[in-house]
């Protein structure tokens, strides 16, 4: 199942952040437009494609402990970007297979692989909504509306790589709390956000490149990002960069130096 906003046409005038991703993931489903400003990133932090990978990754780890030692079911996925397998529904349903899922996006190209999002277990559910994160409200009112999701069971919200994309002025602190709020206890926040904590001129240089493509960025500190959490009961092992969220052991027992990924994670629970 999937919803979009009407009158919400692809603008292919400007960079987008979702298709910057995708192309940093080796992903062909992006724009001229959006390699040449991922290009002009990867030229000031040659990196940021593995901060991509280990994005993903923390991704897949952080659904799998929810699943696994948690009990959670059922997740809210914002900022969920084009489709990459495989997907959370499908992480989660690999360990619960009546896992549901809510994927929500602004961006229209999205919508138009959303069928790839949709390939649920028979005992699961997911389904697609586009939306904005900077209007929690609508944002909430159509997961609601879209009936999958059980308000009276614990529900994970996946916010990867999203919150340094919602800058001060669009208060992110409230959002989270608006997204937290009907959320019942036992429910988790599981997020990852870049920072410039390690590398700050390197950070600051990409900083740059997203805002001038026409997606403002604000990288945040380890105090900034701990933020997002007041409230919940973090799990070990706390606000981490994300490679070392529960790491699996490196191929080549080697790993990348937090400078090099500059993305902090973490997951809470709700009291």
């Amino acid at each position: 199942m999937t919803t979009r906003q009407a009158g919400r046409d692809l603008d292919t005038s400007k960079a987008h952040s979702a298709r910057m991703y995708d192309y940093f993931l080796g992903g062909k489903d992006h724009f001229e437009i959006d390699k040449e400003a991922a290009l002009v990133a990867a030229q000031a932090h040659p990196g940021i494609y593995v901060t991509a990978r280990e994005n993903r990754a923390f991704m897949h780890r952080a659904t799998r402990v929810l699943a696994q030692e948690h009990g959670i079911r059922q997740w809210l996925d914002i900022g969920t970007g084009i489709p990459t397998e495989p997907n959370l529904h499908q992480v989660a349903q690999s360990v619960a297979v009546d896992a549901r899922v809510v994927y929500a996006d602004n961006d229209p190209l999205v919508l138009k692989y959303a069928e790839r999002l949709m390939r649920s277990t028979t005992q699961g559910r997911t389904a697609y909504i586009e939306a904005d994160a900077t209007d929690p409200d609508a944002l909430m009112s159509a997961v609601e509306a879209s009936g999958v999701l059980d308000f009276d069971q614990p529900i994970a919200l996946s916010l990867n790589a999203l919150m340094h994309f919602i800058t001060d002025p669009h208060d992110p602190y409230a959002i989270i709390r608006r997204l937290l709020d009907p959320l019942p206890a036992g429910s988790a926040l599981a997020m990852n956000h870049c920072t410039p904590d390690f590398d700050p001129v390197t950070w600051n240089k990409v900083a740059e490149v997203y805002t001038k493509s026409g997606s403002p960025v604000q990288f945040r500190s380890h105090d900034d990002v701990r933020r997002f959490f007041d409230g919940l009961d973090l799990i070990e092992p706390g606000i981490v960069c994300c490679h070392r969220w529960r790491p699996a052991a490196p191929a080549d027992g080697t790993e990348p130096a937090d400078a090099q990924i500059s993305l902090l994670a973490g997951v809470g629970i709700k009291r």
